[in-house]
């Protein structure tokens, strides 16, 4: 299972983000565990400078911008 971490202040863009990544989990069956992480000390750890941020196993794999459904298909099968 992918631990997979939205990083951001909770705006809307940071929701959509996660909404949009369980929903295509869920389409494609693919269990993971989704976290939305807020606090500041996250981001800092991360070395994360626009958000939203997706942190898939420990790993930063996108920032700035929500993400396109085609890189989220592909996170997740990967």
């Amino acid at each position: 299972m992918k631990v997979i971490e939205v990083l951001g202040s909770g705006c809307s863009k940071c929701q959509k983000t996660a909404d949009s990544i369980g929903a295509i989990a869920s389409e494609l069956n693919v269990e993971v565990d989704l976290r939305k992480e807020t606090s500041p000390q996250a981001l800092l750890t991360y070395g994360v400078m626009s958000t939203p941020a997706v942190v898939i196993d420990g790993v930063v794999v996108h920032s700035g911008s929500i993400p396109h459904r085609v890189d989220i298909e592909q996170w997740l099968r990967g």
